[in-house]
């Protein structure tokens, strides 16, 4: 069997993967990229990120029709089943898919379609559907492999009532009911998706808190308004078994509560696709979870096999993976790592009201002794809120008492994944540029949502004395 020689082989085409390729390639190396789907884009454009974003699109844009114009709601529950709202997510997932392998023909870097497993530490065989095999040699290997949802070995997923976040997206029916075991933030999207359908849901968390790793005051508003919506959330619950019946699914609960449902969702946690690579061979090490553990450069124990995105576990985030790999790539090329490429990175929920964050929160501030102040922007106030209808939700920036720096952003509402970015450009600024003082003593378009952070910043000044 004959062997093709590469600068760099990249392992899965997801966000991680493409940014280390495009990266390469304009730096003028030979590049191969392994994926095991015959379409580019990973997990996040054909499982993941893409078709369910798409799909809440499509539901919201249901519900304001319906908010607009209430004498039609029978007429459209009617025509609206859930799998005409995924021809929406499936346009969208085929035009990112042809944009981005324009990208690999663009700047020449080849594809090889299979599964790739490691021979040696410079060698790796990729195994294609049917069979065939070939060998790819390189300096340097990028293991982007993404992750899946983890799927407990007694919990029967080929039931057909039985899902998790992947197979979600195949219902072809909308249920009446949905039980939603894991309340993280896939587990929190979908509750909030389903329930703006009209599903009954019930949400249950493992913990004590929803998304305990928000500011406090955001975690309380997101559990207020899911509520508000009509979610039961419930918390610190551990699943027991999951008895499935021909007309629904029953999960008894350690606590001793048996509770049925129409549809089960299991959303509690997700596994690196690491399986049968030949990196135990290697001595690459994974955790419990099938995550790889690397450096500050993202290398892996053996120097030039570098792994980013979610198969090195956190932050999981699309935006930090195509960083990830763009980090690695240079380490690789010019050997120098860029920190700043994977420091302050958003975080963007997208629950019903959306939700982002960057930086600390209050009560990180707190036990960091950090003096600190906090100015607020309720929507509600605000006169494009006002227009669009959209008032729930609100801007808190959290700044140091005495040098004014920014020290943390937390939005929540509509299009708060936007609104961030605006902070996000001065709080990455040095020095005396990225303090609240900026968006005093600067003018924003008025009606806007950017409004929010002048009037956030004079609510927080007016607090210091």
């Amino acid at each position: 069997m004959s062997t093709r020689h590469f600068d760099i082989v990249v392992i899965g085409s997801g966000p991680g993967g493409e940014g280390a390729a495009m990266k390469a390639a304009k730096e003028g190396k030979r590049v191969c990229m392994v994926d095991n789907r015959i379409l580019v884009g990973g997990a996040c454009t054909h499982t993941a990120t893409i078709p369910s974003k798409a799909l809440r699109h499509a539901i919201q844009r249901l519900v304001d029709v319906q908010n607009d114009h209430p004498e039609l709601r029978v007429e459209l529950a009617k025509v609206s089943k859930f799998k005409d709202m995924m021809r929406k997510a499936s346009s969208v997932v085929a035009r990112q898919v042809q944009l981005r392998t324009t990208f690999y023909e663009r700047n020449r870097v080849e594809l090889s379609i299979g599964h790739g497993r490691f021979l040696n530490a410079n060698t790796l065989e990729v195994t294609d559907p049917r069979g065939a095999s070939e060998l790819l040699s390189a300096k340097a290997f990028v293991i982007a492999t993404g992750s899946r949802p983890y799927r407990p070995p007694d919990l029967d997923f080929s039931h057909p009532r039985i899902f998790d976040s992947d197979t979600i997206l195949t219902m072809n029916e909308t249920p009446m009911t949905m039980l939603i075991y894991g309340a993280g933030v896939i587990g929190c999207e979908y509750a909030s998706m389903f329930r703006m359908l009209g599903v009954k849901v019930d949400l249950v968390n493992t913990r004590d808190r929803l998304l305990s790793f928000l500011d406090d005051e955001i975690s309380d508003a997101l559990s207020y308004h899911l509520r508000e919506q009509g979610v039961l959330i419930r918390h610190q619950e551990q699943m027991e078994r999951v008895e499935p019946t021909d007309d629904g699914v029953v999960l008894h609960l350690k606590s001793g509560k048996r509770l049925k449902t129409e549809i089960f969702l299991w959303a509690n946690g997700r596994t690196g696709n690491t399986h049968d690579m030949g990196l135990d061979k290697l001595g690459i090490q994974t955790d419990s979870r099938g995550n790889v553990q690397v450096n500050d450069a993202y290398q892996t124990v053996v120097p030039h096999i570098y792994a980013v995105g979610d198969v090195v576990g956190i932050p999981s985030l699309a935006s930090a993976s195509y960083d990830q790999g763009r980090f690695a790539a240079t380490h690789i090329v010019e050997g120098r790592l860029e920190h700043k490429l994977v420091k302050d990175i958003p975080s963007g929920i997208y629950t019903s009201p959306e939700i982002s964050s960057l930086g600390r929160t209050e009560q990180e501030l707190t036990q960091q002794n950090v003096p600190y102040e906090v100015g607020h922007a309720f929507f509600k106030s605000l006169a494009r809120a006002q227009i669009t209808g959209r008032t729930v939700g609100m801007l808190k920036l959290l700044f140091h008492r005495d040098t004014r720096e920014i020290l943390g952003i937390h939005c929540l509402g509509d299009n708060a994944s936007e609104i961030i970015h605006i902070g996000q450009a001065i709080m990455s600024q040095e020095g005396p540029g990225n303090t609240i003082d900026y968006f005093v003593n600067t003018t924003f378009n008025y009606p806007t949502m950017a409004e929010a952070y002048r009037v956030a910043a004079l609510n927080g000044l007016n607090r210091l004395f």
